[in-house]
């Protein structure tokens, strides 16, 4: 089943392009990987697809849904979750608190019940917190329940915010350069944490990612940019030999 597609979008910050006639069809199941050099483009897609940019031109059909101009909460509403290339969690909250915080989009009472505190809202919320320690149990952070994320390892925060964009339950998840600052001992167990939460909550993920060891252990497809433009899509062998994505990226030793 097609979860994603995107038809000739194109963004422009003033007179610069930034993204060049991109297109897409993602379809249930996949992972997919986004890679080029820096200033390429794909945080640019990214924020494009999650709602943080409106594209200058093209369309963005999300579960059937033009989304191409809707707000970043509206996108999360559909079922899409992103993390960011720099990791942005709630550093004066607890682990347990940023993943049971992370769904009150959903929970259904405004500013007035928050107030008022009935027996409503007080069963939101415990909701919300059996969701959070359900889902910190599942990915084997139940020891840091009660911790601030400031303290943990760089490995642990990347679990963290993963553990938080899967509490809104999404089809598609958006991972911008989930490795960036892990050693090699943290890489393998984000390979192995991507293989199994895509095979135990039958997830789609499309990654953003420099460490081409992540790329080629994970991806069946890879799409290439460079300047904002498309220069490839394939097969992780059929990029690996691709010579204009080792001119452009992985070096010319020519």
């Amino acid at each position: 089943m097609e979860l994603l597609r995107v038809n000739r979008v194109n963004h422009f910050f003033g007179g610069l392009q930034a993204v060049r006639d991109f297109d897409l069809t993602l379809r249930e199941g996949e992972l997919l990987a986004l890679i080029g050099p820096n200033g390429a483009g794909k945080t640019t897609v990214f924020n494009l697809i999650s709602g943080f940019y409106k594209p200058s031109e093209g369309q963005i059909l999300f579960m059937g849904k033009n989304t191409a101009g809707l707000r970043p909460h509206a996108v999360t509403a559909l079922g899409l979750a992103r993390t960011f290339q720099n990791i942005r969690l709630w550093n004066s909250m607890t682990v347990l608190e940023n993943l049971s915080i992370s769904q009150h989009y959903r929970l259904g009472y405004g500013f007035i019940g928050s107030i008022l505190w009935n027996k409503s809202v007080r069963e939101s919320e415990r909701a919300a917190r059996t969701s959070a320690e359900e889902l910190l149990e599942v990915l084997g952070l139940n020891d840091y329940v009660d911790e601030y994320p400031k303290n943990l390892p760089y490995g642990l925060q990347r679990r963290v915010e993963i553990g938080r964009a899967l509490t809104i339950k999404p089809k598609l998840l958006l991972l911008d350069e989930p490795a960036a600052g892990m050693n090699p001992n943290e890489i393998d167990q984000l390979i192995e944490l991507i293989r199994w939460i895509r095979e135990k909550f039958k997830l789609t993920i499309w990654l953003i990612e420099h460490q081409m060891r992540v790329v080629m252990s994970l991806c069946e497809r890879i799409k290439v940019l460079d300047f904002g433009e498309t220069i490839a899509d394939g097969t992780p062998a059929e990029i690996r030999n691709n010579p204009r994505v080792i001119k452009a990226y992985l070096g010319d030793e020519g």
